[in-house]
């Protein structure tokens, strides 16, 4: 009788869980894509990046990709962040398994209004795109952040320690350095993201230099994080005889004095 009662009290804990396994929706990878619109950007950048996504959802190319998975679709969400991860900005997560729906996802972000926050905190990004893989109806084979930016970390949590707990959870940081017009603070940007800011299984750099690179790069990036395609090169990185100091982004707004209070930020 004891092992009889041990049996139906396993099978009673197992049932919830495979209960909620089977109402999950198989993807060949859940997507978050985290945007920087910190005030160091221009209006210009703002544009370019906005139309860059937009473009890249409803091409061909990608579409493609994404259909040429072994499930045939993704789960995509998208949000924007500056001194804080912006949750009104969430355009909340949706699957993307033809030509209409990716182009439905575009029309949701082309919609959206754009406006410009002070901060730079990409660890901010990383842990709140961590946190909308814990209850979507997903599962997919790869979980990935892709975060895109123009300046280091220099308010909230060291970036290390975010992207390492992201990197715990399974999920794949990939990085979008924008280096047209080069932080001041941390100039060589691609080494910065290659060493501070993107880890996990085949994560990845593919940096920004020219305007006119945005709408290219940003489609031939999300095709990559789609397929699953191996990258040869995580990344060309600037030349640099030392180690990337990951926390100088902080040091110097602190060394100026320079408070951030996102609640200012409404």
């Amino acid at each position: 009788m004891a092992l009889l009662f041990g049996l139906l009290l396993c099978l009673s804990c197992e049932l919830p869980a495979r209960a909620a396994l089977a109402l999950t929706e198989p993807v060949d990878v859940e997507l978050v894509l985290a945007v920087d619109i910190s005030r160091s950007m221009d209006s210009e950048e703002f544009a370019l990046q906005r139309a860059g996504y937009v473009a890249a959802l409803r091409h061909p190319d990608f579409v493609n990709a994404v259909r040429a998975g072994k499930q045939g679709r993704i789960a995509l969400a998208y949000f924007e962040w500056a001194g804080t991860a912006r949750e009104e900005t969430l355009v909340s997560w949706q699957v993307i398994d033809s030509a209409e729906t990716a182009d439905a996802f575009a029309r949701r972000l082309e919609n959206r209004p754009v406006r410009s926050f002070r901060g730079t905190s990409i660890s901010s990004a990383l842990t709140f795109g961590a946190g909308l893989f814990d209850d979507n109806p997903f599962e997919g084979y790869r979980k990935v952040i892709d975060v895109s930016g123009d300046g280091p970390n220099n308010i909230g949590l060291p970036v290390i320690a975010a992207r390492d707990a992201a990197v715990m959870h399974g999920i794949t940081v990939n990085g979008l350095p924008i280096l047209i017009r080069p932080s001041p603070t941390v100039r060589e940007l691609d080494r910065y993201y290659a060493e501070c800011v993107i880890g996990g299984l085949g994560s990845f750099v593919l940096p920004i230099k020219d305007a006119s690179e945005f709408a290219t790069a940003i489609r031939r990036k999300l095709i990559l994080e789609v397929s699953g395609a191996p990258v040869e090169e995580r990344v060309v990185p600037a030349q640099g005889e030392q180690p990337m100091d990951c926390e100088r982004g902080e040091r110097e707004r602190r060394l100026l004095s320079d408070p951030y209070y996102p609640e200012l930020d409404k």
